[in-house]
């Protein structure tokens, strides 16, 4: 089996020679400690883990042009910059992810500047395909390898832009705004994907949604469910007529209140399954059963333990590995507190179990 058939047995419950392997990665500052801890300098944390071969389209769907990165000046031992969503934002210098910075300022202050905004929203912009779109497509006609295509956001765009607070008052406050606002995004991103959709066969759609804090949504199913499942269901019913079956989200957070609400669409591989926010995959399985295809669920916090606990964490999952619909991994990208050690402790133990 090639790496694109595995990806598809695994996701319908078919019949698979080994398990497909896939996972978020690691942050800039675990991979210095990896490599101080026996990662050579001159090799890759990818070919240690025993990946399954993925991409996604060159294709944006998000801002164009976005914001420029710009450094506005310096406060002591702070950076202030603006980034590429337009917010600005305040850090400690030389500090990489998962260092979080304050938000300052966010670009859309909601109806009052969003037809300035929305200009960036053009499905026409030329810089959305690569130059050589058409290559690029028969490149992919004979590939033994997962490909997907973005669609970008709705709600967490939205929050993005405007700041939790803002989003969240303007949902009771000007809740026409909102929705008008969900509906051109969703015009942009179909108007880009009716030229991406042509002449490439996909195996995966992608949405990105963070939405969910430590306890439940950002936001409720219900409010949720009026402004942007619509929006939703337009850009899922063009998947399906494009023979997409496939469509991963992902969200932090507590988000089980929420995964009615995808499924309702046919989104229905969500990750990363975060443990410490309550996402247990196992009881997810037990809850909504096979159509509910999950990604992640492994305790990044058992990660930087011992390998006893990595043991029984990947023992205790094995099931649902064997089961398919699961593509095991850590339940967000990995922080430096994870030994190099551990990790290729974790990926060997995966990479032993068989379907």
């Amino acid at each position: 089996m090639d790496s694109r058939e595995r990806f598809h047995a695994t996701a319908h419950y078919g019949e698979r020679d080994a398990l497909w392997h896939w996972e978020m990665g690691p942050y800039e500052e675990t991979l210095k400690r990896w490599r101080s801890e026996g990662l050579p300098a001159d090799s890759d944390w990818r070919y240690y883990g025993g990946y399954n071969r993925m991409e996604h389209a060159p294709v944006g769907v998000g801002l164009c042009p976005a914001f420029e990165r710009e450094k506005i000046r310096e406060e002591g031992d702070y950076e202030i910059y603006r980034d590429t969503d337009g917010v600005v934002k305040k850090k400690l210098k030389d500090v990489p992810p998962p260092g979080m910075p304050q938000y300052l300022e966010y670009p859309l202050r909601g109806r009052e500047n969003w037809s300035d905004f929305r200009k960036r929203l053009n499905p026409d912009s030329p810089a959305r395909f690569p130059a050589h779109w058409e290559s690029v497509k028969k490149q992919y006609r004979n590939r033994d390898f997962a490909l997907g295509i973005h669609c970008g956001s709705l709600y967490g765009w939205l929050r993005n832009w405007m700041g939790v607070e803002a989003v969240s008052l303007a949902v009771y406050d000007d809740v026409a705004f909102v929705e008008m606002a969900a509906t051109e995004i969703t015009d942009c991103a179909l108007g880009v994907l009716e030229r991406a959709l042509d002449g490439v066969e996909y195996d995966f759609a992608a949405f990105w949604e963070d939405m969910a804090y430590k306890t439940s949504s950002l936001l409720s199913p219900r409010h949720y469910r009026r402004i942007f499942v619509p929006q939703y269901r337009r850009i899922t019913d063009r998947l399906h007529r494009a023979g997409i079956d496939i469509m991963m989200l992902d969200s932090d957070g507590n988000v089980e209140e929420l995964i009615p609400c995808w499924l309702e669409v046919g989104i229905n591989f969500i990750y990363p399954m975060e443990v410490a926010a309550g996402m247990d995959v196992v009881a997810l399985r037990r809850k909504f059963g096979k159509q509910l295809l999950i990604g992640g669920g492994m305790d990044k916090r058992v990660l930087a333990s011992n390998k006893p606990a990595i043991k029984r964490m990947v023992e205790e999952k094995t099931p649902l590995m064997k089961e398919g619909g699961y593509v095991p991994g850590c339940d967000h990208a990995m922080p430096p507190d994870i030994p190099w050690e551990n990790y290729l402790y974790y990926r060997q133990l995966l990479l032993s179990v068989e379907p």
